[in-house]
């Protein structure tokens, strides 16, 4: 069967599943000869709304054995479990899932079709309840006042409910995936196994102008009146009017209007709102993003011209092949050697996160150094000293992996970039040529599912080659 049947019937299945007929969304999944994880989930999620536990983890087991790196399809697994009462096994899936989340507070399936977020603190909510029905009522309460620490919203209120039943030692519900939600397959694939008529039918045009004797394509037209003797200033001059804020934390988009940064991205804001939002130019690109997370960077330009040379040579940078005054190349020593483009002065975390999403890794994982190596870098670190070892525009840092964090990562793949990518649809990941990606799937030969500067899609697999993790 080939990828465009298989398509065909994943769409089909998801279309009788949003109709209400589930039986038949069910029998259309099974007769997929050539099933991914994603179409082992919704099996999985399917049989669990028929109440049948056993078809359930089997087909759950069928997903994780095709992706070992999806969190959300040990979550599921781990409810199954729950039902059925096997509650070692419960908790081992919800520690897995926990594992996968890689020190993120969470992860939005929504690019990947899936229109579900998994809270670490929900899943941290689920282990608890595993403990408590193991009669485990300390590990339990420790595993739920971790959960608050990492609860991001305030409408996750139940882990609160949670912490008070476990006091009481008295049990309670565990956190679900909604019943109503499967991956969907990528509605741009979809969108083009419709034949379509690029041509369109052929229409007579008959031209107005007077004494118009051009019979070719393009016929004689009016002369436009009162052409303006100045040319229209360039969009670059228009984008730097506004003023230029570095970003402190990263931001994920959840309506089209809103625009995905990054700790250390430089966003040029046109108007800030009354309710906090800014309206801001990044990479070409307008969208909003909340003011609290820039802060206003102080640059000093004596013409519009010197703004258009600072904003090539900012864009530039970001590309890794220019730096100047205004902005420094880091050089960092790993496994490998990294260059990526800073502004000087950056605090430690800022700094960390650009590193550690460079690298592919969670920020918890490694430990930077600077001046020859010899000194640690963490939160206690005068990050002035750091950046005063600045020497014609560039410093450089070593980093190492903490200890025990080796043999975790080991099992993982990262790839580099071979080629810049730029995204074209919401289920895409972007990068820069250089950048290192976390492999978190195969989907067929020719794409890949990966993790780069936090966020998680598909790209072309001819775009990367693998790099393997050594020790040193």
């Amino acid at each position: 069967m080939t990828f465009v049947n298989t398509l065909k019937q994943w769409d089909e299945a998801v279309a009788c599943f949003e109709r209400g007929d589930s039986a038949a969304a069910l029998g259309t999944f099974l007769n997929i000869q050539e099933k991914n994880s994603k179409i082992f989930f919704n099996i999985g999620c399917l049989h669990l709304i028929n109440k049948n536990l056993d078809a359930a983890e089997k087909a759950l087991d069928s997903c994780i054995g095709k992706d070992e790196h999806l969190a959300v399809a040990f979550f599921q697994r781990g409810l199954t479990f729950y039902k059925k009462e096997r509650f070692e096994e419960s908790f081992a899936d919800f520690q897995h899932a926990f594992k996968e989340l890689r020190g993120n507070q969470l992860i939005d399936y929504k690019p990947l079709g899936l229109r579900y977020k998994l809270y670490a603190c929900e899943v941290l909510h689920n282990m608890a309840l595993a403990h408590a029905q193991l009669g485990q009522w300390e590990k339990a309460k420790e595993n739920l006042l971790t959960a608050l620490n990492l609860r991001t919203e305030a409408k996750l209120s139940h882990i609160d409910r949670g912490l008070e039943c476990i006091l009481k030692q008295k049990l309670f519900e565990p956190v679900k995936v909604p019943a109503k939600v499967l991956f969907k397959p990528n509605k741009n694939y979809v969108a083009e196994l419709e034949k379509k008529d690029y041509l369109g039918k052929a229409k007579v045009v008959s031209s107005i102008v007077f004494q118009d004797e051009f019979s070719g394509f393009a016929p004689l037209q009016p002369q436009v009146e009162d052409v303006p003797t100045r040319p229209k200033a360039p969009e670059v001059l228009r984008a730097l009017e506004g003023e230029p804020h570095t970003v402190l934390f990263e931001f994920v988009p959840e309506t089209s209007d809103e625009l995905a940064v990054v700790p250390g991205n430089i966003v040029f804001v046109l108007n800030k709102g009354s309710d906090n939002w800014a309206s801001v130019i990044f990479n070409e690109r307008r969208g909003l993003v909340p003011y609290n997370f820039l802060e206003r960077l102080e640059i000093t330009l004596s013409s519009k011209q010197d703004q258009v040379h600072f904003y090539c040579q900012y864009s530039s940078c970001q590309s890794e092949e220019f730096s100047d005054s205004s902005l420094c190349v880091v050089k960092v020593h790993f496994t490998y050697t990294i260059a990526i483009c800073m502004v000087p002065g950056l605090p430690y975390t800022t700094t960390l996160e650009k590193i550690s999403n460079k690298l592919g890794l969670p920020s918890t994982a490694i430990t930077l150094r600077y001046d020859s190596g010899k000194k640690v870098i963490d939160e206690n670190t005068r990050m002035e000293d750091v950046w005063s070892c600045v020497h014609n525009g560039r410093l450089t840092l070593w980093c190492d992996l903490k200890e025990g964090m080796s043999e975790q990562l080991q099992s993982q793949t990262h790839l580099m970039a071979l080629h810049s990518y730029e995204s074209s649809t919401p289920e895409d990941l972007d990068f820069h040529q250089g950048d290192t990606i976390l492999l978190l799937s195969k989907v067929n030969e020719d794409w890949f599912e990966g993790q780069c500067n936090g966020k998680i899609g598909i790209f072309p697999s001819s775009f990367v080659e693998e790099v393997p993790m050594k020790e040193k």
